[in-house]
């Protein structure tokens, strides 16, 4: 108990002991403990209105327990404000932008390596109508055959020299839109992004995927 609690008590115990006297009839108003009681009681008012009640602000600890907070959780690789979530919301990205990745670098290797026609089990195979404006004939071009073989065995005599992708020689032109939406190359050493944007392969080395029209001898 404080100071002012036992001022403000004993003021409290006077006055009530002189209300219970006068009202018996054993003091009058005008007794020294009427006097003494009032005189107890504004000294214990000015003491407590001029020290204060003694009551200070606890700390605020908000951003001590946010920093704790924050070192149990693990970083990820995103940037904010990915990373702000809390409690393993941000795994379920991760683990979608890994197996994102995976597919283009698998992706990525395939067109590095080249196609590989071996690959194609017997239930793959599927043929496609190819055009070839030049030689005026549209034929069947199966996707595990290139573009120059197919025309070989019709009896055409096309252009070609390594017969690896690794020159311009057996070169042919989609007339359809760029040559990637349309053929894959078993190996490209010769033509750029740009070009196959232009429609340009290599037939010694293209397999088709969908019926197209072929220039042949055309290179960029």
């Amino acid at each position: 108990m404080n100071r002012d609690a036992m001022l403000l008590g004993g003021a409290l115990v006077l006055w009530i002991a002189f209300l219970a006297f006068w009202w018996g009839d054993l003091i009058q108003l005008t007794s020294v403990g009427v006097l003494g009681g009032v005189v107890l009681t504004v000294v214990a008012v000015a003491v407590h209105y001029s020290s204060g009640a003694g009551w200070e602000p606890t700390d605020d600890i908000s951003q001590e327990v946010l920093e704790r907070r924050a070192e149990t959780v693990p970083e990820t690789a995103f940037p904010e404000p990915m990373n702000r979530s809390i409690g393993g919301g941000g795994a379920v990205a991760v683990e979608g932008a890994a197996a994102e990745g995976e597919l283009a670098e698998e992706e990525a290797e395939e067109a590095e390596a080249g196609f590989d026609p071996a690959s194609l089990s017997e239930d793959e195979i599927e043929t496609f109508e190819i055009e070839y404006t030049k030689e005026g004939e549209t034929i069947e071009v199966a996707n595990n055959e290139t573009l120059l073989e197919a025309g070989e065995d019709e009896g055409w005599d096309l252009p070609y020299a390594c017969r690896e992708g690794q020159c311009l020689s057996c070169a042919g032109h989609v007339a359809d839109g760029p040559a990637e939406d349309f053929i894959r190359h078993g190996n490209n050493e010769m033509l750029g992004e740009e070009e196959m944007d232009e429609g340009y392969c290599l037939t010694c080395t293209a397999y088709p995927v969908a019926d197209f029209t072929l220039e042949t001898s055309e290179s960029p």
